[in-house]
């Protein structure tokens, strides 16, 4: 009697048979989105002194506070990805902020080339910060923590240096201010939502282009999975990799420079603590620490929840000393889901 012949699905096949809301449960952001959902309504509760859901001020207090999170998460999220860090984007912030203010107004130079000056530094470290990662083998977490001990004591030593004190006032006194703030840091409406949330938007709808739909973006999934298999196949690894570091230092100088317009002034504290938060959200966005998998949407909602802790804690009228607390709690179940929906999804395909 013939022996009946086995049936092998192709991933395809087995993609369909899982249905669609397997599909949907195992997407890198789900777990963001959820919980940013989960953290709107549960402060929309608790928050009751506040019309937490339909005043639009509330609304933009908290967007606000999750675009200081969400501009520079979205380039850390997808170095994260292409399996590298970048601890020293909270310092650049300041660092950037402090050099737009020194040749704006130590050296009277009009903002807009001043601006461009600031990104270039910006550009620079992150290609430092590469090229060191990539010729030295050293871990991208050591590399960027020396970075960012650096430019702390940069911050620090060399504005007391030149300008007698650490912080740099009255930018707003340097030529071309006005015209540049109008898009960098002014209030989009009456309710005073910012220009900062557009930039935020837009460069999460730019990230998530360049992750899904770009040669550039499989490069980037391909350096953090594999990068032996993936330099065999012709993945120019390296490069990718480089690129991306460019890319997380020049937004944090970006960061910076939006800063600086905000305030009027930058101190040389500025941005220092921010890089883990920066992290975070790109954790809580699906990410794994392991690099290879993860999503910019997601970040996206990172940032959101978190910027919704920070404003929600203070209009609930709670200790926001527990912030930190909410901080490192976010961070373990984001890490367990993460890890639960990357296995379901290796299980689905």
């Amino acid at each position: 009697m013939a022996q009946p012949t086995a049936v092998t699905e192709t991933p395809d096949e087995r993609l369909v048979r899982v249905g669609p809301l397997t599909r949907v449960l195992t997407r890198p952001d789900i777990g963001a989105l959820v919980g940013a959902v989960a953290v709107f309504f549960a402060f929309a509760y608790f928050a009751r002194a506040v019309n937490w859901i339909g005043e639009p001020a509330i609304a933009a207090s908290w967007t606000d506070q999750a675009a200081q999170f969400g501009i520079v998460a979205i380039p850390v999220a997808l170095l994260m990805i292409g399996g590298e860090f970048d601890l020293s984007a909270g310092a650049m912030i300041g660092s950037s902020g402090l050099l737009l203010g020194y040749l704006a107004t130590f050296q009277d130079m009009n903002i807009w080339p001043a601006m461009g000056i600031t990104l270039l530094f910006g550009l620079a470290i992150g290609l430092v910060n590469g090229v060191v990662v990539i010729k030295t083998n050293l871990p991208s977490f050591i590399v960027t923590l020396a970075t960012f001990f650096v430019l702390q004591g940069i911050n620090a030593a060399l504005t007391l240096n030149l300008t007698g004190t650490t912080a740099i006032q009255e930018i707003d006194s340097a030529t071309g201010f006005e015209s540049a703030r109008r898009f960098f840091a002014s209030e989009l409406t009456q309710w005073d939502f910012k220009v900062k949330v557009v930039w935020w938007i837009g460069l999460t709808l730019a990230g998530a282009w360049l992750l899904a739909k770009s040669r550039f973006g499989n490069w980037i999934y391909a350096a953090g999975g594999d990068p032996v298999a993936a330099r065999n196949v012709g993945v120019p690894v390296a490069r990718t990799k480089i690129t991306l570091f460019m890319m997380t230092s020049g937004v944090a100088a970006l960061m910076g420079i939006i800063t600086a317009f905000e305030l009027r002034s930058i101190q040389a504290k500025e941005g220092i603590g921010l890089e883990f938060i920066f992290i975070i959200c790109a954790v809580v966005g699906g990410c794994l620490l392991t690099g290879g998998y993860g999503s910019v949407v997601g970040t996206f909602f990172g940032a959101a929840m978190l910027g919704m802790v920070q404003l929600g804690i203070i209009f609930a009228e709670w200790d926001s000393n527990w912030t930190f607390t909410f901080q490192g709690a976010i961070l373990f179940a984001a890490v367990v889901l993460n890890t639960v929906i990357r296995n379901r999804a290796g299980k689905a395909r």
